[in-house]
């Protein structure tokens, strides 16, 4: 994992970084993507990092949801069986960063162990995507990846929006005006705060701009390794969430938040390196002039054969690992009719192609060494560490089985097709992703493990409960006069 530029060499280096210092700030991750943390004393922080056996954290944060509401059914982590015991939290030193916004208090990321074995959690998002890499290093390859997000605007507090019932709130700017440099301006001091404090956060942006709908942005975060990613991603709305209080503006990255406009999306880039740090997924530079010749079509003529299995892989079983993807009631709501809001929602790919669910972004329209995959199925609601998990397993299990290509590329197919059988389609609620996903056949239990599945399937599973005991708006103006 690339180390932020704070991550201390030696203990004896963090003792001096920390010496005018009285506390520190940690946080680790649940299953929702939702930092969960706290303060500690400067002296029970290095007591700590020195004994190298962390600290305990109840293990409640893997027993509830976003809402701190106890699961509806008891879930293997944490439950009333076992006491809502403590998990072991472990500092990790390389995501050493001063929070600006806060007095550059030090912050650390943490990730937690089962107690009894001292493994990584079978939840836990960090542990996840680190044992995920470690496979992937196993086979001989490097993980890395980028996240963009959107995420619209509100020109609310928390408390305005509560005392509103989440109704009518106020779009921080009006109207369509996607990669506007005028609108900006309008809010022009909160708009270069997201993108300076998060740098100064060591949290690094490639671009920020509008996006298309009232008060939407975008930001791309830079290309880095796979966990620290999945970590500059969760910090990313750390901070804007931040900023967003200064302002007295609410970001929000949940995936629909308006009908009839496009969603917040959360694409995902990915690609392999070799352990000399060559881009697997590149071809050759004999074959840059006309392409590799055992190609299966067109689009995939300018990515290397181990791409093209990886591609397969991600294909064969996206539609079982949805729930990893897109974790939310809503973001469904996001993929139904998704292509008319550039949301893909079927099982295709094509060569920079925006309407497919994976884009292959390769010579000639990018160098070689930028080939790369873009996943375009996640919102903004997604955990990144469960996500990009998900795809470098499926992509590794495809590589592993040399999968071949189930379908060919997404222009050889007509809107028809999606009606007749001939496209895939995925899951369209997460009711149905979650029974996919948990089926004893799955792929998602092959490349996760039941453990895995078993227990964030029971988050979801709560979650479609919640959902299908709620009376809406909509309910309520459609049925309480005629019905």
């Amino acid at each position: 994992m690339a180390a932020t530029s704070l991550a201390p060499t030696s203990f004896e280096a963090l003792q001096s970084e920390l010496t005018h210092d009285i506390k520190v700030k940690v946080a680790g991750i649940d299953v929702d993507g939702v930092l969960r943390g706290k303060f500690m004393s400067k002296e029970k922080f290095l007591s700590a990092v020195k004994s190298s056996d962390g600290f305990g954290f109840c293990s409640v944060i893997f027993g509830w949801d976003i809402h701190d509401t106890v699961y509806s059914r008891e879930l293997l982590i944490s439950n009333k069986a076992n006491g809502y015991r403590d998990v072991i939290a472990i500092i990790d030193l390389s995501t050493f960063r001063r929070i600006p916004w806060e007095h550059n208090v030090p912050f650390f990321l943490v990730s937690f162990l089962d107690p009894d074995t001292k493994e990584p959690l079978s939840v836990d998002p960090r542990g996840v995507l680190d044992v995920t890499t470690k496979k992937a290093r196993e086979a001989g390859y490097e993980c890395f990846s980028g996240v963009e997000y959107e995420y619209f605007n509100f020109k609310e507090t928390a408390q305005s929006a509560s005392a509103k019932g989440f109704t009518d709130l106020q779009p921080l700017t009006p109207g369509m005006h996607g990669y506007s440099l005028l609108r900006t301006q309008l809010n022009n001091e909160y708009f270069h705060d997201l993108f300076n404090e998060s740098v100064a956060f060591d949290v690094p942006i490639e671009g920020h701009h509008t996006e298309t709908g009232p008060g939407v942005l975008e930001t791309a975060l830079a290309y880095t390794s796979a966990l620290r990613m999945a970590d500059n991603a969760i910090l990313f709305k750390y901070t804007a969430k931040s900023v967003g209080i200064k302002h007295q503006v609410i970001p929000s990255f949940m995936a629909k938040p308006w009908g009839g406009l496009p969603g917040c999306s959360g694409h995902v880039h990915i690609s392999l390196r070799n352990k000399e740090g060559r881009n697997i997924f590149a071809v050759s530079d004999a074959e840059l002039k006309t392409g590799r010749a055992n190609a299966t079509n067109e689009d995939t003529r300018f990515i290397s054969q181990e791409a093209e299995w990886f591609l397969a892989g991600i294909l064969d079983g996206i539609a079982d690992v949805m729930p990893t993807l897109v974790p939310t009631i809503n973001g469904y709501k996001r993929l139904v009719g998704g292509e008319a809001f550039w949301a893909p929602n079927a099982v295709t790919y094509g060569y920079d192609s925006r309407a497919a669910s994976i884009r292959i972004i390769s010579p000639p329209s990018c160098p070689p060494y930028a080939s790369r995959m873009e996943v375009r199925i996640p919102g903004a609601d997604m955990n990144p560490y469960f996500a990009l998990s998900a795809i470098f397993l499926l992509g590794l299990r495809g590589i592993r089985k040399q999968l071949p290509l189930p379908c060919p590329p997404i222009t050889h197919f007509t809107p028809e097709d999606r009606k007749t059988g001939k496209i895939k389609m995925l899951p369209t609620s997460l009711e149905g992703a979650t029974v996919k996903m948990m089926a004893r056949e799955s792929i998602a239990r092959e490349v996760f493990g039941d453990d895995f599945v078993d227990h964030y399937g029971g988050t979801r599973e709560h979650e479609v409960k919640l959902w299908n005991e709620a009376v809406t708006n909509w309910e309520i103006e459609r049925y309480l006069e005629l019905a």
